[in-house]
C-alpha cells in the first residue's frame, strides 16, 4: 500500500505538469493557426478587393451601356431600317452582357439577378417598340419610338434600379 501511495506522489504532480504544458501548447498553437488564417485572409482580400472593384466597375460601365437612351444613340447608324436597327439593339445588349458574364462571381446574387432582369426588360422594352413599328421604316421611327417608351415609364428603368442597387452594394465595401 505504502509503494502505491509513493507512486501516487510521482504519477499526479507529473500528471498535472504534463497536463498544465499540454494545454498552454494546445493554446499556443491555436492562437497562431488563428493568426496565420488572419494573415492569409488578409493577404487575400487585398488582393479580391480591387478585382471586386473592377467588376462593379464593368458592372455600371454595362447597366450605363444598355440604358435605353445611350444605347439607342450610340447603335443607330444613318441608313439603317427599323428592323436592322431592332436586331443591332439586341445584339448589342446580349453582347455587352457576355463579355461581363464573369462579373457575376464578384458580385451578390441580388446584384446579379437584377443586372439579368435589367437586360432581359430592355430587350422587352425594344421589342415591343419593334412591334409598333414597319420593319422597313427608318431605324429613327424605332428609335423615337424605343425613347418615347422610355420617357413616358412609370416607373424607373430597370437597369437604373439595378445600378442603384450595385451602388449600394459597393458602398458597404468601404
Amino acid at each position: 500500500m505504502e509503494g502505491l501511495i509513493e507512486i501516487l506522489k510521482i504519477i499526479l504532480p507529473a500528471a498535472a505538469v504534463f497536463a498544465a504544458a499540454f494545454f498552454t501548447v494546445q493554446r499556443f498553437l491555436d492562437n497562431e493557426q488563428k493568426r496565420r488564417d488572419h494573415e492569409l485572409k488578409k493577404g487575400a482580400q487585398s488582393t479580391i478587393t480591387p478585382i471586386k472593384i473592377q467588376a462593379y466597375e464593368r458592372i455600371v460601365i454595362f447597366l450605363e451601356r444598355i440604358h435605353p437612351n445611350t444605347l439607342v444613340v450610340r447603335v443607330n447608324k444613318h441608313g439603317m431600317t427599323a428592323q436592322q436597327l431592332h436586331v443591332e439593339l439586341v445584339k448589342t445588349i446580349k453582347s455587352e452582357y457576355e463579355h461581363n458574364l464573369s462579373q457575376q462571381i464578384y458580385v451578390s446574387y441580388n446584384a446579379w439577378e437584377l443586372v439579368k432582369t435589367a437586360k432581359e426588360e430592355i430587350i422587352k422594352l425594344i421589342n415591343i417598340s419593334a412591334t409598333k413599328v414597319a420593319h422597313d421604316n427608318s431605324s429613327n421611327d424605332l428609335a423615337m419610338m424605343v425613347l418615347n417608351i422610355t420617357a413616358n415609364l412609370d416607373k424607373k428603368m430597370p437597369s437604373e434600379v439595378a445600378l442603384e442597387y450595385v451602388k449600394k452594394e459597393v458602398s458597404t465595401i468601404f
